[in-house]
Parts: C-alpha cells; sequence; structure tokens
C-alpha cells in the first residue's frame, strides 16, 4: 500500500508538469520538486546514479547541456547564455527523479492515462472555445482557436499535436478501435481549427505512425490511410465553410504554391528569411556557434537588408530560428549538432533493441518526440523554458518506460 502511494505521488508530480503548461512557469514548480526530491536521494545513496537505468538519462541530459555550455564560452550575448546554462541544471536532477518515478508499472500506467485524459479535455475545451467563442483561456479574439494557452500565448496547436498520441492509444486500450478513431478526429478538429501550420506537419506525422502502428501489414496501412485521408479531408472542408479563421489561414498557406519567394515568405510567415539568415550565422560561427539564446543579437549582422523581421522589430530582427535544427547549428555550432545527432541515433539504437512490450508501454511517448523533432517543420525554440521542459519530459518518461519495471506485470 506505501509503495502504490508512493508511485501515485510521483505519478502526480510529473502529470502536474504537463497540467501546468499552459500556465506559464507554474510548470516549473513540479520540475524543481522533483529535482530536490532525486538530489535529497543521491545525497543519501549517492551510488545508485551508476545503476544502468539512469545512463541514458544522463545521456540525454548531456546531449542538451554541454553544447550550451560550449557555447557561453564565447557568446555573443553571455549573460543570457551564462543564465540558461545555469539553470537548465534543473534537468539533471529531474532527469533521475523521471527514472526513479517511473520505476514501477502503476506509476507508468497512472500517468499514461492521466496525460491522457487531461489533453482530450484540452480538446474538448478548445472544440467549444470554436463553437462558442469562449472557453477555459477566455474569449477568442485571434485568427485561431487558442484553447487552455490563451490568445496571448498561441501554442495550442503544436501542443495538442505533439501529445495527441496519448489520449488517442489510451482510447485504444482501453475502449478499442471506434472510440480510438474517434479520438482521432476530435483531436484532429482541435489542431486545424488551432491554425498552426506546423501543428498540422506534426499531427500528419503522429496520424501516419498510429496508422502503421495499428495496421501492421502495408495493405491494411493503405486502407486507413486512406480511410484516414478522406476523414481528415471531410473535417477539414467542416471547419474551412464554418470558421472563417480556418479559412484565412488555409488560403494563406496555399499560396506556398504559387512558385515566388514572396509568396512562400508569406504562406510561411516570413520563416524563410529566418532560415536563411540562420544558416548565413551558422557558417560565421561554425565551431560552437554565436551562443544560446544569442540568436536575436547576431540576427542583424546576417539578416538581407528586405527582411521583413528586421522591420517588424527593428534593431533586433527574429528572435529565435524556428526549426530546431537550424537552432542548434547557429546557437551552438557543430559542437551542438554532433552532440544532438549522436544522442539521437543511440536513442533510435536503444529503442530497436528493446523488448516488444518494453517498446509497446513507450510508444505514446516516442511517438510524440518524433512530432516534435520531424525536421521538415518549424518549430519553438527548444533553448526555452516551454519548450525544452515538454521535450525533457516526454524524452525522459520514455526513457523511464525503457527501463525493466522493478515488480512484475499485473
Amino acid at each position: 500500500m506505501k509503495t502504490d502511494r508512493r508511485a501515485l505521488a510521483a505519478a502526480l508530480c510529473l502529470w502536474s508538469v504537463l497540467f501546468l503548461l499552459p500556465f506559464g512557469r507554474m510548470a516549473e514548480v513540479p520540475i524543481l520538486i522533483g529535482a530536490l526530491y532525486a538530489l535529497a536521494g543521491w545525497v543519501r545513496a549517492p551510488s545508485r546514479i551508476a545503476e544502468p537505468r539512469y545512463r541514458l538519462a544522463l545521456l540525454a541530459f548531456a546531449a542538451y547541456w554541454l553544447p550550451e555550455f560550449a557555447s557561453a564560452i564565447d557568446s555573443l550575448a553571455p549573460d543570457k547564455s551564462w543564465l540558461e546554462v545555469a539553470t537548465d541544471l534543473r534537468y539533471l536532477p529531474f532527469a533521475l527523479f523521471c527514472v526513479e518515478a517511473l520505476a514501477t508499472t502503476t506509476a507508468r500506467r497512472t500517468l499514461w492515462w492521466w496525460s491522457g485524459w487531461l489533453v482530450l479535455f484540452w480538446v474538448f475545451d478548445a472544440l467549444v472555445q470554436s463553437i462558442f467563442g469562449v472557453g477555459l483561456g477566455g474569449a477568442l479574439n485571434t485568427d485561431r482557436v487558442s484553447g487552455i494557452f490563451g490568445d496571448d500565448n498561441l501554442k495550442l496547436g503544436p501542443v495538442l499535436a505533439v501529445l495527441s498520441p496519448l489520449p488517442v492509444l489510451v482510447a485504444l486500450d482501453r475502449y478499442g478501435r471506434r472510440i480510438a478513431a474517434l479520438v482521432w478526429l476530435l483531436a484532429a478538429l482541435a489542431v486545424l481549427l488551432a491554425g498552426a501550420r506546423g501543428g498540422w506537419i506534426s499531427f500528419a506525422v503522429v496520424t501516419l505512425v498510429l496508422l502503421w502502428r495499428i495496421a501492421q501489414t502495408p495493405r491494411r496501412f493503405a486502407l486507413a490511410l486512406l480511410v484516414a485521408g478522406v476523414a481528415a479531408s471531410a473535417a477539414g472542408g467542416v471547419a474551412y465553410v464554418t470558421s472563417e479563421r480556418f479559412a484565412v489561414r488555409v488560403d494563406r498557406t496555399l499560396l506556398a504554391f504559387d512558385g515566388s519567394r514572396a509568396a512562400l515568405e508569406n504562406a510561411l510567415a516570413y520563416r524563410v528569411s529566418i532560415w536563411d539568415t540562420a544558416v548565413d550565422m551558422s557558417l560565421a560561427h561554425p565551431v560552437n556557434g554565436v551562443g544560446v539564446r544569442a540568436f536575436r543579437v547576431d540576427y542583424i549582422a546576417h539578416a538581407r537588408a528586405d527582411d521583413q523581421w528586421l522591420a517588424m522589430n527593428p534593431g533586433q530582427g527574429a528572435f529565435h530560428a524556428h526549426q530546431w535544427l537550424l537552432e542548434v547549428a547557429s546557437e551552438t555550432g557543430a559542437i551542438g549538432l554532433a552532440c544532438w545527432l549522436a544522442f539521437l541515433a543511440l536513442v533510435v539504437r536503444h529503442a530497436r533493441r528493446l523488448p516488444r512490450h518494453e517498446r509497446h508501454a513507450a510508444a505514446p511517448y516516442g511517438i510524440a518526440l518524433l512530432a516534435m523533432l520531424f525536421p521538415i517543420n518549424t518549430h519553438f525554440a527548444f533553448y526555452s523554458s516551454f519548450w525544452s521542459n515538454l521535450y525533457f519530459w516526454l524524452l525522459l518518461v520514455w526513457i523511464a518506460h525503457t527501463a525493466p519495471p522493478r515488480e512484475p506485470e499485473r
């Protein structure tokens, strides 16, 4: 009984990170609690850090933190870079906490179910806001559904898209394929109405992986893909007709096929200019980059004269690269790229060696990570508290699920 209560408390702490994501820096509270708990445990038994179950989590921290440390040495914004280096140390004890907290099957299953229902609740709230113009995040006053995050924090689309495997697979596990398909359709509507094209791409990645996972054969996959395509088209058509905001986003996106750079820039919210500048910045600082969080400081030195971001933010330009590989390359250089790509290769190798039941248990978080890191997309800044919190949460929970549980399966 005592073990079950401890497992539930650990799962609640981890779940709280997800629950508090829409509320600014409140998500840092359970991260800090978990980190302090892990530090206290390490002081009592320092040798536990050498256990094999912690190895991959420690490497995950190293692959993220060492590049930013190296970049801060000669950063163009040393105050910002060293502050980021210092504050990101919290992920080291938090990594140990995640692995320890999810050492039991009870904690793993509890976290999965709670997280799935939470994301489904966000989906319902977004749909309510799209119909009635108001939801838990407030009134809808922008050009897209903002849901629980609110109009001043338009992150709903990418977050729902990345986390959508959780409610879909919970529904599949508990209620079967029909209910899972309904949950997928509701999530698709919410992601579409959220209006973030990066979220649309992430959700498409999630859908493809889920369909292959469920179908398991090429013939069934092709049939499932056809059905999902028809359902998504119907949902998109209904949203296009009933939501003027969504129709405007779609029309703007279709400009990308016009063939001109100006049309492509308009369709992608002028991100092509950011990517060009990020490439130039990376070539100018190839070893360890301009410094983590220093992208905005060096942007003006590499931007084109007609860059729209210079007009929108005079004297500064864009804040980050809007694509994670370019962010790593420009802010942390070749050192950062080498660390990130080497770790991802290690993760893929580790995943391929997992037993079937462990791969199955870790699947919701692995699919979410794949959608989050899909390179042919736009991204939030990975070296920022919001997106890095979600990244580490997903990654560390996945890593914890790849270690055998401490008690036998019930």
